[in-house]
């Protein structure tokens, strides 16, 4: 006989009814991705672009940014202000040629600077690379003239070449553009009569172009006008970007939009554009990519995937069926040995589902999310202890703790003999790698250390100090033994590493060494054998016991905190507390019971410490040295800690003090410039001392005293001289309402700043609107109080 059919429990149903309905959204997503993939790839493309757009605005801002701060060391410079004042005639030849210096200086190959022009219109000269001329006789003296005119105190303009080279016969560079960063002079004065110009050709934009891809499937760049400044099609530059097929774009010329995406027609085909809009210039940077490209396989995709999810579906319904009828069974067990019978389930209205969710929710939730939280964060608080391991840092008593609690409790007991290796990158200049990719490459070498060595004989490997280390341990005792095991493994991590990433790496190999409290000790020893390579080369192998014979690291406890404090106190030009550091510095190091000879290996590290930190600010030793012999060696010629001292202080340390003084003092300047340049944007707004120094990161008095001494005037009646010149200008060429202007520059009604006005300028606006504008007014209410 045949048995009767089973009926299906409550979850039998609901198995076959979830593989059902979570099979449907396959359905839905097949036909839909039919229909989207082509935006799903344009999408991808867009991201990929933008990541693009955003390295080379970049690095274009960089190089401007360079050209900015070069011509404000110029227009800032004493020989320039000099310069202003003097008519320069042919007498001036010693001022002439310590500024064309100074020009020289910011032409280099990183700013590909092509000329750098001074005119001055007050004194009617102009300097630029062919020499001195008379403004007035210059050929293009009036165009240049015009760029007085222009709104702002420093802008970026697109200006044709021939303005700047309109006395040569050939233009050198082909460029029919240049790129010129403008600044009016003085700086720190309100009428200006002169301007700095730096020019850069349009035609060095086009190193950032990839030669590889097809036109219109690049990099173009608009100026704040819509002109071209880089374009694949170099007959474009300069010209409206209407003519490029760039037409009725809001998105471009809405200077709110800073960046996006949209869609345009050029040449009768369909392009993509993704745009950022620069903070620095308001240029556009847009990436132009073919919608034919991005489609093309876009149907194919999208009926294959229909037909497959459809097979998905029937294949599914099939599965659940006959996995269904036979789920419930352990399904049963697992109840009964919770103790759920089917008539307690069904006498409370729940089902399986609701019972099994309860039980197991209530037990392991806690659990879950703590062991979830521990896989995330393990590896990183692993590499972290290691790097404080190999520092140093971690008492001898926590190491093998913090050790076995990392996973490390096999190696802790069988290992007799251990030793870190120190894995550096040899960079090469003809390397198909830049410097940038070093550290990737680290990262690398760091994974490929993970697969070649296995967990039983390393602890995880880490990156510090622009090097892979890692500690290597053995159950042998015998040294010489497993110093053939570590050297041959070495051989194979340096073959590996240059067969897979076509890099030279060298290997420093500390002394063998049987206690994890040495561990600090051999990741010295490690560096320093990898600093030998500047005697032995690239790609070496070598070995601490070669060059130390064979004696451990001296581990001389050197006052590195008070070394630091010494630095910063030199930086910020404290006298007194770099004084009383170099001190206590000395105090600390002669403490030390060592040998007259040991005494000389802190002595030199102070001095190399303190020339590198002068190096690193620009100072060259030649500024603070002036004798001839070496200064390691006058250093070693002295005998006596009274000596030391005072020679380090005289000769060192105070000239150094001295040179962060004079920089102090330059940086009033630029404190001051950064107020006025507030003003003259903000004047129209309630602008006070206080919110400048919190936008310029300074106390209000401290900048109050910089301005006051800079620009002989208070922040206050700097602001109300300027809004006092906005008002005259507003009087002479518009119809404003007096009340209107009286609104814009801020006062609390039209009387106070028709008092005001009277009291600057001895009569009304309205009178001084009509001895400037030829026409007669009737004057206002407030006028006639």
């Amino acid at each position: 006989m045949l048995s009767p059919v089973r009926p299906l429990s409550f979850l039998s149903k609901l198995t076959i009814f979830a593989f059902v309905i979570s099979t449907l959204p396959v359905i839905f997503i097949g036909s839909f991705s039919y229909f989207t993939s082509s935006n799903e790839i344009q999408k991808n493309v867009n991201n990929s672009k933008m990541e693009l757009i955003l390295q080379i605005t970049s690095n274009v801002e960089h190089k401007l940014t360079t050209v900015n701060q070069t011509l404000n060391q110029v227009i800032n410079s004493s020989v320039l202000k000099k310069a202003l004042n003097n008519p320069l005639s042919e007498t001036d030849f010693i001022l002439y040629n310590d500024l064309r210096n100074e020009i020289r200086n910011m032409q280099s190959f990183d700013t590909k600077l092509e000329d750098v022009i001074l005119l001055n219109q007050q004194q009617n000269w102009m300097i630029k690379n062919s020499g001195v001329y008379r403004l007035n006789e210059y050929k293009n003296h009036a165009q240049l003239s015009n760029l007085m005119n222009i709104a702002d105190d420093t802008s970026w303009i697109l200006n044709p070449s021939s303005l700047f080279y309109s006395e040569e016969s050939i233009n050198v560079t082909g460029c029919n553009y240049s790129i010129s960063l403008i600044k009016k002079l003085p700086t720190n004065k309100l009428q200006k009569y002169g301007l700095a110009l730096a020019n850069i050709p349009v035609c060095s934009l086009q190193d950032f172009i990839n030669s590889d891809v097809q036109p219109l499937d690049d990099i173009i760049v608009l100026d704040q006008a819509g002109r071209f400044l880089l374009h694949p099609d170099t007959s474009l530059i300069g010209k409206p970007k209407e003519q490029g097929g760039f037409k009725e774009v809001p998105l471009i010329s809405d200077p709110s939009k800073q960046s996006g995406q949209f869609k345009t027609v050029i040449n009768k085909k369909n392009y993509s554009v993704t745009f950022m809009r620069s903070q620095l210039n308001g240029w556009v940077y847009l990436s132009v990519t073919s919608m034919e490209s991005l489609t093309k396989e876009s149907n194919k995709i999208g009926m294959f995937t229909i037909i497959v999810c459809t097979f998905m579906l029937l294949f599914s319904i099939l599965l659940a069926w006959i996995g269904s009828r036979r789920m419930y069974t352990p399904i049963e067990r697992l109840l009964n040995q919770m103790g759920q019978r089917k008539p307690d389930i069904k006498s409370r209205h729940r089902n399986e589902f609701q019972i099994i969710g309860e039980q197991v929710h209530s037990l392991f939730q806690s659990k879950s999310q703590l062991e979830k939280e521990v896989r995330q964060h393990f590896q990183q608080v692993r590499t972290f202890f290691l790097i404080n391991a190999f520092h140093g840092n971690v008492k001898k008593r926590d190491l093998l703790e913090e050790l076995g609690q990392f996973g490390y409790q096999t190696q802790l007991v069988e290992w007799k003999t251990m030793a870190v290796i120190t894995l550096s990158i040899d960079y090469a200049e003809d390397s198909s790698y830049e410097k940038k990719d070093l550290s990737l490459l680290l990262f690398a070498a760091h994974n490929m250390i993970e697969e070649l060595i296995c967990p039983e004989q390393r602890l995880a490997p880490v990156i510090m100090d622009h090097a892979v280390v890692v500690l290597l341990g053995s159950p042998d005792c015998d040294t010489q033994s497993f110093h053939k095991t570590l050297y041959s493994l070495t051989e194979k991590l340096q073959q590996e590493i240059n067969n897979y990433l076509k890099v030279q790496v060298s290997i420093g190999l500390s002394l063998p060494f049987n206690a994890f409290d040495k561990l600090a000790i051999a990741y010295r020893e490690g560096l320093e054998a990898l600093k030998h390579r500047i005697k032995l080369g690239k790609g070496v192998i070598i070995q601490y016991e070669n060059i130390n014979s064979g004696k451990h690291y001296l581990n001389l406890n050197y006052p590195t905190h008070k070394e630091n404090d010494l630095m910063d106190a030199i930086k910020l030009a404290e006298t007194d507390k770099a004084k009383e550091l170099i001190h206590l510095l000395f105090k600390s190091i002669f403490a030390l019971e060592l040998s007259p000879q040991e005494y000389q290996i802190p002595l030199t590290r102070l001095l190399n410490n303190l020339l590198i930190m002068m190096q690193e600010s620009g100072i060259s030793l030649n500024q603070i040295y002036h004798a001839n012999g070496s200064i390691f060696e006058e250093l070693h010629d002295l005998h006596t800690v009274a000596e030391i001292e005072d020679w380090f202080w005289s000769m060192v340390i105070y000239p150094m003090i001295k040179i962060f003084i004079s920089r102090q003092n330059a940086q009033y300047q630029n404190i001051s410039e950064k107020i006025i340049d507030l003003i003259q944007h903000e004047y129209d707004t309630d602008l006070t001392l206080e919110e400048c120094a919190s936008r310029l990161h300074y106390n209000a008095n401290y900048i109050s005293s910089v301005f006051r001494k800079e620009t002989q005037y208070y922040f206050s009646e700097y602001l109300t001289m300027y809004r006092f010149k906005m008002a005259k200008k507003w009087l002479q060429e518009t119809d404003m309402p007096i009340k209107d202007i009286a609104a814009k520059l801020r006062y609390n009604n039209s009387q106070n700043f028709i008092r005001s006005f009277r009291k600057q300028e001895g009569m009304t606006p309205g009178q001084y609107r009509d001895n400037n504008t030829g026409t007669k007014s009737k004057p206002t209410f407030d006028e006639s109080m």
